[in-house]
């Protein structure tokens, strides 16, 4: 591995000057509101989910600062391989000897280390497929051949990930895949029989697959049942707060169903029901606002990219961050059934924030090198 720390007039300062600022602006802001909603959760106290919210937030961003500076798309590009197998491993690991917490087997005990492979799949699978990508002929990406690999890169996680149980993390390493391998230049017969073999294939998992606490919450979702104290309760509870908020909510540290705790899990998973309450319709309008701006600057970094690994990795990122998205804030209106899925940097906890943080240390990194072109790794 090779990082230049000066090339010419390409000083380490140079390189701070030039990162995309917009892009970290705004997910300083939106850690903003992230710590704003947990001093809320806290009943307005500083101590414990505020405090180390904002510490967790302010370390990581400076590390992927200095790691976007320090290193360039060519490191990316020769670890997407290595790293993509460590985290199948990793999940192979969790098969064989993973620790079960809370009825699912989804961590890694190493020692003091507890890991979630998962979550390290999330961010390889773009890095790997992106890479696959950028060294195929542009010709063959559409033949039948040339999918089947790309095909089970993806698959193999999802179905480890899907055996934990954990659906909401598997619908995402799938998207973020499929969404490289359509950018990748996927034709559309192929979607459209993809699409097919989807639906067939989310019957046999409804009736064959899926955990019964799986299959109660999406028969919730489509009115099969109706278990307002069970399955249903989260929901109709984030429901309830949401319609009662109103343009502008009812105040900060005002809303009933989260002080009053009727809102269960509303520090992670349901945390923009909080916002809404609190802040109304304009309030949940300006935080989608600020992922989509991010959202547009992370596609602005993929088209400027003169690689086509850079240009994927960026696009791959995106994606990922419109499923975190998009998923969470579906879930709590009943849109899709609940999958335990949270709002990035803002809910509480560091998985998912060092998982988005470390796909934008890639996307920065890109965007800072995105001058070499047809960039090449160094492991082969």
């Amino acid at each position: 591995m090779t990082i230049a720390l000066n090339q010419g007039s390409n000083t380490l300062f140079d390189r701070f000057a030039k990162l995309n600022w917009g892009i970290i602006t705004i997910l300083c802001a939106i850690a903003f509101v992230g710590v704003l909603m947990h001093f809320s959760v806290s009943s307005g106290a500083w101590t414990d989910m505020p405090l180390t919210h904002a510490v967790r937030f302010a370390a990581m961003m400076s590390v992927i600062i200095l790691g976007a500076m320090l290193l360039d798309a060519r490191f990316w590009l020769a670890i997407a391989y290595p790293l993509y197998g460590a985290a199948l491993l990793l999940l192979v690991g969790v098969e064989l000897f993973g620790a079960t917490r809370m009825g699912a087997q989804r961590w890694l005990d190493i020692g003091p280390l507890s890991l979630q492979p998962s979550e390290l799949m999330k961010v390889a699978i773009v890095l790997a497929l992106a890479r696959y990508y950028h060294q195929l002929d542009a010709r063959k990406t559409g033949t039948v051949l040339w999918i089947v690999p790309a095909f089970l890169m993806i698959a193999a996680p999802v179905a480890l990930v899907m055996h934990q149980p954990d659906l909401g993390t598997a619908l995402m390493i799938l998207f973020a895949g499929v969404s490289i391998m359509f950018l990748g230049g996927l034709l559309w017969r192929v979607i459209a029989a993809g699409a097919i073999v989807a639906v067939g294939g989310a019957i046999f998992a409804y009736t064959s697959i899926l955990h019964e606490y799986q299959r109660d919450r999406v028969n919730v979702f489509l009115g099969i049942t109706d278990d307002p104290l069970g399955a249903g309760y989260h929901v109709l509870q984030s429901k309830i707060a949401i319609g009662s908020a109103g343009l502008f909510g009812r105040g900060y540290l005002q809303g009933t169903q989260s002080q009053l705790d009727f809102l269960p899990e509303k520090h992670t998973d349901f945390i923009f029901t909080m916002i809404v309450e609190e802040f109304g319709l304009v309030g949940g309008f300006l935080v989608l606002a600020l992922f989509g701006a991010l959202m547009a600057l992370t596609m602005q970094v993929a088209l400027r990219a003169r690689s086509l690994f850079g240009k994927l990795a960026a696009a791959g990122i995106a994606a990922t961050l419109a499923c975190y998205v998009f998923i969470n804030t579906a879930m709590v209106i009943g849109l899709v059934p609940v999958v335990g899925i949270p709002l990035p940097i803002i809910s509480y906890g560091g998985t998912a924030m060092f998982t988005l943080l470390a796909g934008y240390a890639i996307v920065l990194s890109i965007d800072l090198h995105r001058d070499q072109h047809g960039a090449r790794g160094w492991l082969w």
